[in-house]
C-alpha cells in the first residue's frame, strides 16, 4: 500500500510538471493529493511543518544534544509526508528557543522546518499527527500558506534578519508580554529568525523584533492557517 501512494505521488507530480513551471505565491490548496499541487509548479510549497524527535527539556545552549544536524529524522518524516500524497521540497535545520510556563524557564531545541507541496488541511494533518505519535511529542506546528483575505490566514510566518539566538533568548525571557504570547521562534543555521504568530500580535512582534535589531519585511509577511497537532 505504502509503496503504491509513493509510485502514485511521483507519477502525478511528473505529470503535472509537463505543464511547464511558474512562480508566484501559493494559493489555497483545494483537494486532497496531488490535486492540490500549485497549478503547473507542483514544487511549490503550500504549506511547512515544524517539528523535531526531541523529547528532552535543554535549558544549556551549549548542551552537545543541540549539535544533532537530524539528518535521520529528515528522511523519515520525508517518506511519512509522501505516503500521505504530499510532495517534500526541502527542510531547514533550525535552533529554537521555546518559554515553558509550566517550569517558568527557556527551553532549547533542534528541529526542522519541512517545506511541503502539494498538500490540504487533511493530509497536513494527518501527516503532523504521524509525527508527534511516532516521536512522542506533546504536539507538531503546522502552517498551510493562504491568501491574506482567506477566513482561515489566522496566522502569519515573517523571517528576520539580524536577531541571532542568544539575543532572541535573552529579550523573550526578559519581556513576559511577548513570551507569554508568541512563545518562542526558531533561528536557521544562516542566522534568519523564524515566528509564526497570530495576526493579533502582529504589531506586538514587529516592536519587538526590530528593538532588537531585526530587519522587519513586511512585504515577507506570508499568511495562513497555523494549528498545533497535538492528541
Amino acid at each position: 500500500m505504502t509503496t503504491a501512494r509513493m509510485i502514485a505521488v511521483v507519477a502525478c507530480v511528473l505529470a503535472i510538471s509537463g505543464a511547464g513551471v511558474v512562480t508566484g505565491p501559493a494559493g489555497p490548496a483545494q483537494a486532497y493529493g496531488p490535486a492540490s499541487c500549485v497549478p503547473g509548479n507542483p514544487l511549490q510549497p503550500t504549506a511547512e511543518l515544524f517539528a523535531t524527535d526531541n523529547t528532552d527539556t535543554i535549558t544549556d545552549p551549549n548542551d552537545p544534544r543541540l549539535n544533532d544536524q537530524l539528518g535521520s529524522f529528515e528522511i523519515r518524516v520525508d517518506a511519512t509526508a509522501v505516503t500521505e500524497l504530499a510532495l517534500p521540497v526541502w527542510s531547514d535545520l533550525l535552533e529554537g528557543v521555546f518559554w515553558s510556563e509550566q517550569s517558568g524557564t527557556a527551553t532549547y531545541e533542534r528541529s526542522r522546518d519541512f517545506h511541503l507541496a502539494c498538500t490540504d488541511s487533511r493530509n497536513l494533518f494527518w501527516i503532523a499527527d504521524d509525527v508527534r505519535v511516532r516521536y512522542h511529542q506533546e504536539s507538531v506546528l503546522t502552517f498551510e500558506l493562504l491568501p491574506a483575505d482567506d477566513a482561515r490566514a489566522n496566522a502569519v510566518s515573517i523571517t528576520v534578519t539580524g536577531v541571532d539566538r542568544t539575543r532572541f533568548h535573552d529579550a523573550l525571557v526578559a519581556d513576559p508580554a511577548v513570551r507569554d504570547r508568541i512563545g518562542g521562534g526558531s533561528v536557521t543555521d544562516s542566522g534568519a529568525l523564524i515566528l509564526v504568530i497570530d495576526r493579533a500580535d502582529l504589531e506586538l512582534t514587529r516592536d519587538f523584533v526590530s528593538g532588537l535589531g531585526g530587519q522587519w519585511d513586511s512585504a515577507g509577511l506570508q499568511y495562513g492557517d497555523r494549528e498545533f497537532v497535538g492528541s
